[in-house]
């Protein structure tokens, strides 16, 4: 008899939100697959959960894919993290998760926090229909991309790096007009959470003058055309 992977979500923040079965699951499983072991570990020391880890991320060899496959072929069960939120949402486990199913692995979910769905509840636009699209491109695409947000008909939602966000930002309220609205949100769940609520330009000029604040994980929501 085959094991399971349970997909596991880890908080994006405040460790308050791990629930009950998350750390029911954590505790149960053979083996935690994890994005970086070093973060996972601090999660699990806090909760005083010593099952062993391996790490899991998208340098990770085919090989090493292998192994984790065979051990939940041999009966073992696994869970699969990321070092915050929903692994393989936007998230290189995604293809453990492909590959569990092609072997006849059960694959369950044990949901908890995203970032996504956390900045796209309180964002206050419509969410029955939206596009995610992951990390803003580094280089190659941005043009294209930020071309494709000014035309998208739908709530967008994506991901920034503190090291790339005034750059970003400046491009949104330079190709986005004034009657699109543009949500960031900063550091969710964490101590200095903030949300930044207006048009692109507005968001330009508040953290050109809160340079301070471009400081930890962003997650930016336009409104569609």
């Amino acid at each position: 008899m085959t094991g399971t992977l349970y997909i596991t979500a880890t908080p994006i923040g405040n460790l308050g939100d791990v629930s009950d079965r998350t750390k029911e699951t954590l505790i149960k499983v053979d083996l935690i697959a994890c994005e970086d072991t070093r973060v996972t570990r601090k999660l699990l020391s806090h909760f005083d959960i010593h099952t062993p880890t391996d790490s899991y991320h998208e340098h990770s060899s085919e090989g090493k894919q292998e192994k984790i496959i065979a051990r939940l072929v041999a009966g073992e069960n696994v869970a699969l993290v990321s070092d915050a939120g929903t692994p393989a949402i936007s998230d290189p486990g995604m293809r453990l998760v492909e590959a569990a199913h092609q072997a006849g692995i059960t694959v369950v979910a044990v949901p908890g926090p995203s970032a996504v769905v956390a900045a796209l509840s309180i964002a206050g636009l419509p969410a029955d229909e939206f596009t995610f699209y992951g990390f803003v491109p580094r280089k190659k695409g941005r043009e294209s991309f930020f071309s494709t947000v000014n035309e998208s008909p739908r709530t967008v939602v994506f991901y920034e790096s503190p090291h790339r966000f005034e750059k970003t930002i400046n491009t949104l309220a330079d190709t986005l007009p004034e009657s699109r609205t543009v949500v960031v949100c900063r550091e969710l769940t964490k101590q200095f959470e903030s949300v930044v609520r207006g048009s692109a330009q507005f968001a330009a000029d508040y953290f050109t003058e809160h340079a301070d604040e471009i400081r930890g994980e962003f997650c930016i929501v336009v409104s569609g055309k």
